[in-house]
């Protein structure tokens, strides 16, 4: 009788394959990158202390903003400093471990964001159609919960994934992407991914249901408006940048669903890579810009404290 199987993966290192057509440009893309990441962290961070140290900023709606920020930062994390290594580097390996952090990080990112989004659609929702009680329904507590289901839910999902790849009996170590992908492993099993593939659909199913909430938020939204002047420059005012930012994470989305699911090798291998990293380039650059822009309390307040800290630097001249 043939001894069982080990649910335990031979493979100690992944090979990324994803810049292999690339490497005549490798340094000016890495040249496009140390440009790009620390604008982006710059951006963001920006945000961030904006936010936290003013008190007139102090609200639910800020509160979520500087959440988005926050995961920007920490899904980018776990892909420029790689990919720029790679960039230089003439082998492009990832170890195991490493690879499953890369996957729980990125990955988790992209769900946080979907569930900030969602939160905020709610938050604009009950401050337009209910504003009378919103401040009883958006408590301190209320807006605690909102971060943390935004946070632990994407994390529950990542960590269930991770612990059902480990469990993979791996046949390669190819990975055509120029970062680790959770379907691109799953594809190198030796067996059946069905119970992978079944839960996968179900966090899939889940970001639908976001979308849904989304829609009905909205929905209410477009209603209240049709009826109020007042209520359409409020939806205006604060609820565009939250639309252009929800169109720019859904188009980054698609992308990547679409490069995962139909790449084609016949596409040239730079737009793959493009179609590849587009929810982690377009969402985290564009969004405190959006927000920076197109709320005023955000804008005035970023305006004052840098020109209150010129002010002190040129007296103290």
């Amino acid at each position: 009788m043939q001894p069982p199987l080990e649910n335990v993966s031979s493979v100690l290192v992944f090979t990324l394959s994803g810049l292999n057509e690339t490497l005549e440009n490798r340094f000016v893309f890495f040249s496009l990158t140390a440009l790009f990441y620390p604008l982006m962290v710059l951006c963001n961070v920006v945000i961030i202390f904006t936010i936290i140290s003013q008190r007139t900023l102090h609200e639910p709606m800020y509160v979520f903003i500087c959440n988005l920020s926050i995961n920007a930062l920490y899904g980018t994390a776990g892909f420029f400093p790689k990919f720029m290594y790679d960039l230089l580097s003439e082998n492009h390996i990832v170890s195991y471990a490493g690879c499953m952090i890369q996957i729980f990080v990125i990955y988790s990112f992209a769900l946080c964001e979907i569930s900030t989004l969602t939160v905020m659609a709610y938050d604009r929702y009950v401050a337009i159609c209910r504003p009378l009680e919103y401040h009883s329904i958006m408590t301190n507590q209320r807006v605690l919960e909102c971060i943390l289901f935004s946070w632990l839910a994407p994390f529950s999902c990542m960590s269930v994934l991770i612990v059902l790849t480990t469990r993979l009996t791996l046949c390669g170590s190819t990975i055509e992407k120029v970062y680790c992908e959770i379907w691109a492993v799953a594809k190198l099993s030796c067996f059946s991914t069905t119970v992978n593939n079944v839960f996968g659909y179900i966090v899939i199913f889940v970001c639908f249901g976001h979308g849904l909430m989304i829609y009905c938020s909205y929905f209410q939204l477009i209603r209240k408006c049709l009826k109020s002047v007042e209520v359409r420059r409020k939806f205006m005012q604060t609820c565009m940048p939250h639309l252009l930012s929800l169109f720019n994470v859904a188009t980054a989305m698609f992308f990547d669903v679409l490069y995962s699911r139909y790449g084609s090798k016949n596409i040239p291998q730079g737009v793959r890579n493009f179609m590849a990293m587009e929810f982690l380039l377009l969402p985290t650059i564009l969004n405190p810009f959006i927000y920076g822009v197109n709320l005023t309390t955000i804008r005035q307040e970023v305006l004052r404290l840098f020109f209150k800290k010129q002010v002190r630097i040129s007296v103290n001249i």
